[in-house]
């Protein structure tokens, strides 16, 4: 399943993950933000179970702001999934 979604309050504009029938992430794109970074979290969470993505990343902020693009991408990815 590939789910796409539009952050709020960060700098990336849109992500799209794609989960396999197991729960396990097996790609994702960031349009926007921080490149390395984007590029460094998508490195990571690639071969991850989505649920852990999701307990890991979820609540970190990005300096003053009240959440950041791991945070963004754990919320609405857990709506997402949470909505099947």
């Amino acid at each position: 399943m590939t789910y796409t979604f539009h952050p709020r309050g960060v700098c990336a504009q849109a992500m799209r993950v794609e989960v396999d029938d197991q729960g396990m992430i097996q790609k994702l794109e960031v349009v926007g933000g921080c490149s390395g970074n984007l590029q460094g979290i998508a490195a990571l969470v690639r071969g991850m179970p989505a649920e852990e993505a999701i307990q890991r990343l979820k609540g970190i902020r990005c300096g003053f702001k009240d959440t950041s693009c791991p945070d963004q991408l754990a919320r609405n990815l857990e709506s997402a999934m949470h909505k099947q």
